[in-house]
């Protein structure tokens, strides 16, 4: 069992920055890769930005591509998301995800462990 805990989440306005933490308990962390997703209301959860085991390899989504980095810690068990930049379209509930194999890492349906979420709200 992993347990995840995301947090920083809060309002901020177009052009701010916000970074999320997302702190793992329970088995090696450093044996999964990590991934941020988002889920805005009426929408399916989508992905942000990926890490691989070490941290060397990062994947991100189109639209977040040069505004937000992801990168993790393995000696502290915390993985991070740095938002910069925010738009108003990044409004949403943030959770991080644990993926324990070696499936596709953009796809939620691989990740093995979820956190319970942390709002982001960007105000124009």
């Amino acid at each position: 069992q992993v347990q995840l805990v995301e947090s920083g989440g809060g309002l901020v306005q177009v052009g701010g920055s916000l970074r999320l933490s997302c702190a793992a308990s329970g088995r090696a962390f450093g044996n999964y890769r990590m991934g941020w997703f988002r889920q805005a209301p009426g929408k399916e959860r989508e992905f942000v930005a990926g890490v691989d085991w070490s941290g060397r390899n990062t994947y991100y989504a189109d639209s977040v591509k040069g505004r937000f980095t992801i990168s993790r810690d393995n000696a502290k068990n915390t993985a991070y998301l740095q938002m910069n930049t925010l738009k108003p379209e990044d409004t949403a509930v943030y959770y991080c995800g644990a993926n324990g194999g070696l499936g596709y890492l953009k796809s939620p349906n691989e990740y093995d462990y979820w956190g319970q979420g942390t709002q982001v709200t960007v105000s124009s």
